[in-house]
């Protein structure tokens, strides 16, 4: 972040602090939503130094904060007004800078080992499975028999869970996976898992997102006209 005066550095320290949390959070004008007032958390904010104007820090946020708005308006309560100068993404859920990112030239590398060999050993050093993204998340695991009915859209009911993990939420987004650990789909919880768990019919995870083609599990529902 760079600042458009001089401002002492525990003051800088002070008031990245009092960002952390929930804030309230306008899009600029030049992003690809709609600029309407929004709320995003900031998990924390770690300063790590400041030289003349220029301010170091690290920020765990929300998905959806933007972090040149973040820097505006800590130029606001500073009163120095601020801009952010430079950003650098380190992390997204599991996907760590360190661990798991890959930059262009050692991509562009590995492809033509790939492309010479067919080795997939290869290709699977920088291309990870869809599962990874959800690394994460609260999984519900569902029988076989109900894998190609949610292919298809359907909410999932009760009689299809086979587990839950502990401690999900009424409308919470959870994973929903086969008990192979593939990935079916992302859904939004009806009820709790305790309450999952108790149920025997009804449904209990609405299907917005299906990720795993129709046809992979064989067909055990039947339309209705």
């Amino acid at each position: 972040m760079k600042l458009h005066a001089d401002v002492p550095e525990s003051r800088v320290i002070e008031v990245l602090e009092e960002f952390q949390g929930p804030l309230y959070q306008r899009p600029p004008v030049r992003s690809a939503v709609k600029r309407q007032l929004r709320t995003r958390t900031i998990y924390y904010i770690d300063y790590h130094e400041m030289q003349d104007r220029l301010v170091l820090f690290r920020v765990g946020c929300e998905a959806g904060t933007y972090i040149r708005k973040l820097c505006y308006d800590i130029g606001e309560v500073l009163g120095s007004g601020a801009q952010m100068q430079e950003l650098r993404r380190t992390r997204v859920g599991p996907f760590v800078e360190d661990k798991t990112l890959v930059n262009m030239h050692d991509l562009s590398y590995l492809f033509d080992q790939y492309k010479q060999t067919q080795d997939e050993t290869i290709i699977r050093n920088f291309v990870y499975p869809m599962e990874k993204a959800f690394e994460y998340m609260p999984k519900i695991i569902v029988r076989d028999s109900a894998v190609d009915a949610l292919c298809h859209g359907a909410h999932l009911t009760a009689p299809g869970v086979v587990a839950v993990n502990s401690g999900i939420q009424i409308g919470d987004p959870v994973a929903v996976f086969t008990q192979k650990g593939e990935v079916v789909a992302l859904s939004k919880s009806f009820v709790s898992s305790e309450k999952m768990l108790e149920m025997d019919h009804g449904f209990v995870a609405r299907t917005q997102r299906v990720f795993m083609p129709r046809g992979i599990y064989p067909k055990m529902w039947h339309s209705v006209e």
